[in-house]
């Protein structure tokens, strides 16, 4: 049965005014518009909903069953009308973000901040991960933003922003001689003890790749699984550390880590910023990217 919605509604109101003259007024239109629709949704369902009397109008038994089911149905739907303005004025909803531990100490954290603050009911999800992960999880949907370490382009992505990286050799006091004058790398690796990220890390394929570029096979004197603690065990002395120089910036400007000048230049790399392509996005995470494209932080 194809009956039109607004006919419901005004149906609902009625009952709720508890008269066609109230009713018209709270619409405002006519009272004799609110009669006719009141006419067409009982002509359609074939009864009648509406005892007529001098001072209002009572529903009849049928026309109590259809607004027990009435009244439940436009309630729900002006519940969602809020929850969903709520959403769109950023008053409720949820950010999904995967990223790795690094990125998100390093560079996301300031950008949460900030969003933070100007949208405090916002929900707001980290999934630390790697990046095949935070791929799988970008493409099914269950994450709105990712920052990956992405070779080439994804059709099922679409990148939003990079993020430049600079990677960089760093020494603690213990080796500090060492940043007097450019090294080369060959010296460096064959002289001092290496400390990388572990293998199978997006990170470490790429300073890998680096070494070979040379021809070099580097067998480091430690793998570590996180740049926090290549960071630390720099400043310990226990070697030189490979690590990205924006994440270091502070420790370097305490002089607690010194750059160690290569002669070779280490390229840079990109993490970037993806979503989903063709999946529209919350306007949480829609504000998030603008904040992002936009805001210096």
């Amino acid at each position: 049965m194809d009956i039109n919605y607004e006919l419901y509604k005004i149906f609902y109101i009625t009952v709720k005014a508890g008269s066609m003259s109230n009713a018209a007024k709270e619409l405002f239109t006519s009272q004799s518009a609110v009669s006719q629709s009141i006419k067409l949704l009982e002509n359609k369902l074939g009864g009648q909903l509406f005892h007529r009397r001098a001072q209002g109008v009572s529903l009849t038994t049928e026309g109590e069953i259809l607004f027990q089911y009435v009244e439940q149905s436009y309630e729900l739907l002006q519940a969602a009308e809020r929850k969903f303005l709520e959403l769109r004025n950023l008053d409720a909803g949820q950010l999904r973000i995967a990223v790795s531990t690094t990125a998100c100490s390093n560079f996301l954290m300031q950008y949460l901040e900030t969003f933070s603050l100007a949208y405090p009911n916002i929900e707001i999800y980290i999934k630390d991960q790697s990046t095949h992960s935070t791929i799988k999880q970008l493409e099914s949907g269950e994450v709105d933003i990712g920052i990956i370490n992405l070779n080439g382009s994804r059709d099922s992505l679409t990148v939003i922003g990079k993020i430049e990286i600079q990677d960089c050799f760093v020494v603690g006091e213990r080796f500090k001689e060492i940043c007097d004058k450019p090294i080369f790398l060959k010296e460096l690796v064959v002289n001092y003890p290496i400390i990388l990220m572990q293998k199978g890390l997006n990170t470490r394929k790429y300073i890998d790749n680096f070494f070979t570029s040379y021809g070099l096979k580097v067998i480091p004197k430690v793998e570590l699984s996180t740049m926090e603690l290549l960071i630390e065990f720099a400043k310990k002395g226990l070697g030189i550390s490979c690590v990205i120089e924006d994440f270091v910036r502070s420790d370097l400007d305490q002089q607690q880590l010194f750059i160690v000048p290569i002669q070779e230049i280490i390229p840079k790399r990109f993490l970037s910023i993806a979503i989903k392509k063709d999946l529209p996005l919350s306007s949480a995470a829609q504000k998030f990217i603008e904040l992002f494209q936009s805001c210096t932080v």
